[in-house]
């Protein structure tokens, strides 16, 4: 049998290869071909080496070899493969073992190529946010955002409107406001605060500023540096420090002209009155919100006006950032208020009503002069207890406007109008008038003072100011007449004045009255009144029955010069010219030959009334007496209008003792002072006696 191994060599083609002629396990790279294995010089079973070895043997080339030859040859080449192999194997373990000994970094290693490129990667991440953050407040929320920055940095501040001034009708300034300063330091920009002194020395800091500050201020130096310098770091404090209050604005200049960083100027408004005293009560008093009393209260709103503001950009200390916006809204002024009292009057008016009441022993009055055609008040003294305490001008107290009395005798003119206009009657009527009368009714009233049975006209019971005779009188008047004509004189209603507190007084209906009160009402008793109220009757009567309101405001201006007129000097027609003209020249007789005589006036012809009254007193009881003359001059064309009011008078109590000689001082002297020439004849006079009295 042949042995297998020593088969000739497969024919080309075969699939199989003996196992002794296997071709090296070469590795291939991905894409090569097959490989040719070509021996190596040197090496056994290498093609050079066979070739070699076949020409010392004899054989040529391409010879083939024997059978034991070929075998020997196939199993030198099993071997090198085997030991090719091997070598292999030992070079693909020693790169393992290098590429295990290059994975095996110590511990804290960092790579730092892998380091580089997360950072790159962050850094490019980091900056497209920004950028798109930026392309979002740019485009989209940059004005959103500028606007809150401009908020944020952007302070207001109220700039206070001034008072309105309140003028007498001379002109003269009876309330006005000032500037005044507070003045104040903010500790922490004092302490930054640097300058050049005129030597070019750079000086600054609290201490310097105290330097600078101290004689202006007049304040110790040390004292002043103490306020301007900041405490120690580890101590509470209030950076703004209080250095002065309520400076005049010569000051405040003086300070901000030495340029202190750190010192601002707190300003406020000062209600100063120039007339002190005078009329307090009426003009009133003003404080830091506004109007307390007086007109400063009731005319309030148009005194004051509307605040402005200033808005600004400051920097982190509270500095103006002098490049920044700036908007102001600028304050509006008050309106001017001109009133219709004339200073000099009023001042004149208050003296003479206070030696009255001290030669009286009396406790208070009221003195009032009116303008006639026009009711404007060109004065209106109020004397009372609290006056010398000089508080009334924060209390605003106004007696002449709030209290209430009964206004006697000189409402009997009223009475008089009522029967001229309702009956028959004439000034020249005839009555017998005894000192005491009984009515239908069982009602009995008696004249002041005893007196046998007199023969006088309807002028002559006015003059006499005969309570009896007003009764006959107003017997011919019904009840719903008396008080119709009550009411259309202002009984019972305000007279509007600006002034608070204002009494409209007592008046019933008729139908409340009992048996006495429904003729008391012809002399002023069971009904009461203010002293405006009683003024102003005697007004529309010399105004030929023209009535119009009491006031005291002229006018108002305001800050661009628009004028504004009072509408209370309109009037209304409510009793016949006629009738006004005949109680007017009745009225003269009171003076020129009646119970008014203290009331004459040289030069001038007067009309008035006098009257004596009851009024409550503490207690709400009517124990109080009230003296009164009203007046009006000159009686041909009459002007003005003067009230005097005396309460309580212990010396005596009759209106023509006590009142009168005040009405005469003051009438006089408002004549004058208004420019009002005197008359040179006598007053036409109705007659008031007849028969046997008339010869008296």
């Amino acid at each position: 049998m042949t042995d297998p191994r020593n088969r000739g060599p497969k024919k080309p083609g075969s699939k199989s290869t003996p196992a002794g002629n296997r071709a090296p396990n070469v590795q291939r790279q991905p894409g090569e071909g097959p490989r040719r294995v070509t021996p190596k010089p040197g090496v056994p079973g290498s093609a050079r080496t066979n070739s070699a070895a076949g020409a010392k043997n004899g054989s040529q080339p391409g010879e083939g070899h024997s059978p034991r030859q070929t075998v020997g040859v196939a199993r030198q080449v099993k071997a090198l493969t085997s030991e090719q192999r091997r070598a292999q194997m030992d070079r693909e373990r020693a790169r393992k073992e290098r590429e295990q000994r290059r994975n095996a970094r110590p511990l804290g290693y960092v790579d730092t190529g892998k380091r580089i490129k997360f950072m790159s990667v962050s850094v490019l991440i980091l900056f497209a946010f920004f950028g798109l953050r930026l392309a979002q407040i740019q485009l989209v929320q940059g004005e959103d955002l500028a606007a809150k920055a401009l908020s944020l940095r952007t302070t207001e501040v109220t700039l206070a409107a001034a008072r309105g001034e309140i003028v007498d009708r001379n002109g003269h300034l009876v309330a006005k406001s000032t500037t005044r300063y507070n003045i104040f330091a903010d500790q922490e920009l004092l302490a930054d605060w640097k300058t050049v002194d005129k030597d070019k020395n750079e000086k600054g800091g609290p201490r310097y500023a105290a330097k600078l500050l101290a004689p202006v201020l007049g304040i110790e130096e040390s004292e002043l540096a103490g306020l301007l310098t900041k405490p120690e770091e580890n101590e509470k404090f209030n950076k703004y420090q209080m250095l002065v209050k309520d400076v005049p604005p010569e000051m405040w200049n003086a300070v901000k002209d030495l340029k202190i960083v750190g010192i601002f100027p707190e300003t406020f408004n000062k209600r100063i009155y120039p007339a002190g005293k005078s009329g307090a009560n009426i003009i009133g008093i003003a404080g830091k919100d506004g109007g307390l009393s007086g007109l400063e209260y009731s005319l309030d709103k148009t005194l004051t006006g509307t605040d402005g503001t200033m808005k600004f950009e400051q920097g982190g200390k509270g500095q103006i950032i002098p490049a920044g916006q700036i908007e102001e809204v600028p304050a509006v002024s008050g309106q001017t208020v001109n009133i219709t009292l004339d200073m000099d009057i009023q001042w004149h008016a208050e003296e003479a009503l206070r030696k009255q009441l001290d030669a009286m022993g009396a406790t208070s009055g009221y003195v009032i002069v009116q303008d006639v055609k026009t009711c404007e008040v060109l004065a209106l003294v109020s004397e009372e207890p609290e006056s010398k305490d000089q508080n009334v001008q924060y209390t605003g107290r106004v007696g002449a406007v709030q209290d209430i009395f009964e206004p006697g005798s000189t409402s009997k003119i009223i009475t008089m109008a009522a029967a001229l206009e309702n009956t028959d009657l004439t000034p020249t009527s005839q009555f017998t008038v005894a000192d005491r009368y009984t009515t239908s009714n069982g009602q009995t009233f008696k004249d002041s003072v005893d007196h046998p049975v007199q023969q006088l006209t309807l002028a002559g019971i006015l003059a006499e100011s005969s309570n009896t005779g007003t009764v006959q009188v107003g017997e011919k008047l019904s009840k719903q007449v008396r008080s119709d004509y009550l009411r259309k004189f202002g009984f019972g209603t305000k007279t509007g004045i600006e002034l608070g507190g204002e009494s409209k007084g007592i008046l019933d209906p008729p139908k409340d009255w009992d048996g006495r009160t429904q003729y008391a009402v012809l002399f002023g008793q069971g009904m009461a009144g203010n002293a405006l109220q009683t003024t102003n009757v005697f007004a529309t009567v010399a105004n030929g029955g023209k009535q119009c309101m009491p006031h005291l405001v002229a006018e108002t201006v305001d800050e661009k010069g628009n004028v504004t007129p009072s509408t209370m000097s309109d009037t209304t027609q409510i009793i016949e010219e006629q009738t006004a003209n005949d109680v007017l020249k009745m009225m003269a007789s009171v003076v020129a030959d009646g119970s008014g005589k203290g009331g004459a006036i040289s030069g001038y012809n007067v009309a008035g009334k006098t009257g004596t009254a009851q009024a409550a007193d503490a207690s709400g009881a009517m124990n109080s007496i009230v003296s009164s003359f009203i007046g009006v001059a000159p009686v041909e064309d009459p002007q003005l209008v003067v009230s005097v009011i005396v309460r309580d008078p212990q010396a005596a109590i009759y209106g023509g003792v006590v009142a009168a000689p005040v009405f005469s001082d003051v009438m006089a002297y408002s004549l004058q002072r208004l420019g009002i020439a005197p008359t040179d004849k006598a007053p036409d006079l109705f007659p008031t006696r007849w028969g046997k009295d008339a010869q008296k």
